[in-house]
């Protein structure tokens, strides 16, 4: 039996808590921390969980809540016996993972083709402005997928369940970050791309990025972590790990000591050497300039707790970050490196990179969805010609409901798509909601998204993250269940918004994000 230094909490077995372990680090950790003490997510701490109890804890875990909670067991991704031993697990205290450090990282990194073995020129006949890296999320893998004949291109080891991909300044290459932080770097310009040198960074992450800024293309890549709350900055060309930062320290609101402050969302700026590493727990915003790593500068920028997600604006100058569980964007100049505004919206945004679109009255917005509710915020971002509404809440438009995580535009549409994977009605977890961005008062169509995928099975089929091609004439969606069940991507026509293709593969195990080259490399959303 595990002993639990709370008399209170349900008895399991030490087998027992290794799997909950296991199944908390693949399907709750990321919103709620690996200490439980919550962002995202509600904190799950045993001083919050025991006065609930083993009943109530199961039919929330099971059923979820429109609010972003998943519903693992109606789903189909979680048994009744598990749900059960979450139930129980969270009322044990959360146990504390070891540090990772240099000695840990330089042990798993890997250059497996060395950069003077690689291509001078591009080996292959692709598109590869046009390719889609696209998570496989439970089986630890990427599918690069031609954008131009829907095939796959090679199917590449990652880590589990990739969060991101990102590109190099060049193009050339595409850095990937799975859950438990190992990072890919894989040459586009091989005859069939594929992974050229590896490393792990921590024991959980979400983020990674490339310098851009002229003179610094492709020189350095960095990486955050959840565990260790650390961010760490490698050689662009190898992913030798030169550089580890702890990003603990004391909340902005407060002043108080957090122990876990994960790195979330990480851009490269476009005006000055520097990454922007967003820290989640204590709220800072941190400049970091790449130009002298012996002698790291750094601007610290306090914007709000719970930082997470976020895209650039129009211009690329203005960062907006969502502050999900303080219901705040967060307006961060890039070209002044201080904090413009903090910007009240509704309830835990999560807008993936934002969608950026002109307004008929406002001007250029950006947008975001929410897990908490169907509200879709369009925040003003022209400071110069439409001064009088720039960095407000200018409008509120309704989505589906709520648990949206990625909404989309491209500049060459007149379309706003916006998914809702973790609602927990099927119909609107299986459906997006697309607006025309010219009549946004006229409310929302839904494409039956999962129907058009012709899946009969009982999987989930919830649907995730439109991506546009480089043209921005088509809109890919994942269809996702779980590893068990048939998943697929759905192709839709932007102008007609018809069904175009369906991709369906033995290997498109659970697909979630799509990033393509183009976009992706250039900031397009």
């Amino acid at each position: 039996m595990v002993q639990s230094s709370n008399p209170k909490a349900p008895p399991m077995t030490q087998a027992e808590f290794d799997v909950a372990r296991k199944i908390y680090f693949e399907r709750c950790a990321g919103c709620h921390g690996v200490l439980r003490k919550g962002a995202t997510g509600k904190p799950l701490t045993p001083d919050i969980t025991l006065g609930k109890g083993t009943d109530y804890l199961k039919v929330f875990i099971a059923y979820g809540s429109p609010a972003g909670m998943p519903n693992w067991q109606t789903s189909g991704e979680m048994s009744e016996q598990q749900v059960d031993l979450m139930a129980r697990y969270i009322q044990h205290d959360a146990p504390t993972p070891p540090e990772f450090g240099m000695a840990d990282m330089k042990a798993t990194w890997k250059v497996v083709v060395p950069p003077e073995k690689r291509p001078t020129k591009k080996m292959n006949n692709y598109n590869i402005e046009n390719i889609f890296s696209t998570t496989l999320r439970d089986t630890g893998e990427v599918a690069l997928i031609d954008g131009d004949s829907k095939q796959i291109i090679n199917i590449v080891k990652t880590g589990y369940a990739v969060h991101i991909s990102r590109t190099s300044a060049s193009g050339r290459y595409l850095f990937v970050i799975g859950r438990d932080a190992k990072i890919n770097m894989i040459d586009l310009w091989m005859e069939k791309p594929d992974n050229v040198a590896e490393i792990r960074m921590g024991l959980e992450a979400r983020s990674v990025e490339a310098s851009k800024y002229k003179g610094y293309e492709d020189k350095l890549v960095i990486a955050g972590a959840y565990w260790p709350p650390q961010y760490v900055i490698m050689k662009g060309d190898t992913l030798e790990p030169l550089k580890i930062v702890s990003t603990r320290g004391n909340t902005v609101d407060k002043q108080e000591y957090h122990p876990e402050p994960r790195v979330a969302s990480i851009v490269a700026s476009h005006y000055r050497p520097e990454f922007i590493v967003n820290v989640k727990e204590t709220g800072k915003t941190l400049m970091v300039d790449y130009t002298d790593l012996n002698a790291l500068k750094t601007i610290e920028v306090g914007t709000a707790r719970f930082l997470h997600d976020g895209g650039w604006d129009s211009t690329k100058r203005y960062f907006m970050v969502a502050a999900n569980q303080s219901n705040k964007i967060a307006v961060v100049d890039a070209k002044e490196d201080k904090l413009v505004k903090l910007v009240e919206v509704s309830k835990i945004p999560h807008p993936g990179r934002g969608a950026n679109f002109i307004h008929p009255k406002f001007g250029p917005v950006w947008s975001t969805g929410h897990l908490g509710d169907e509200a879709i915020s369009l925040v003003a971002t022209d400071p110069v010609k439409h001064k009088q509404y720039a960095f407000k809440e200018v409008a509120q438009i309704k989505g589906q409901g709520g648990g949206a995580l990625f909404i989309k535009t491209h500049p060459k549409s007149k379309h706003l798509y916006s998914d809702t994977p973790l609602n927990p009605d099927a119909a609107i977890s299986q459906s997006v909601a697309v607006f025309d961005i010219n009549a946004l008062d006229k409310g929302f169509k839904v494409l039956p998204i999962a129907e058009w995928a012709g899946i009969k099975d009982d999987g989930a089929k919830r649907v995730v993250q439109p991506e546009y091609n480089k043209a921005g004439d088509e809109v890919w969606f994942s269809v996702w269940s779980a590893k068990d069940k048939q998943s697929a991507i759905v192709v839709v026509d932007d102008k007609t918004l018809k069904l175009k293709a369906v991709i369906k593969d033995p290997r498109l195990i659970t697909p979630t994000g799509k990033f393509n080259v183009y976009n992706t490399q250039h900031d397009v959303y």
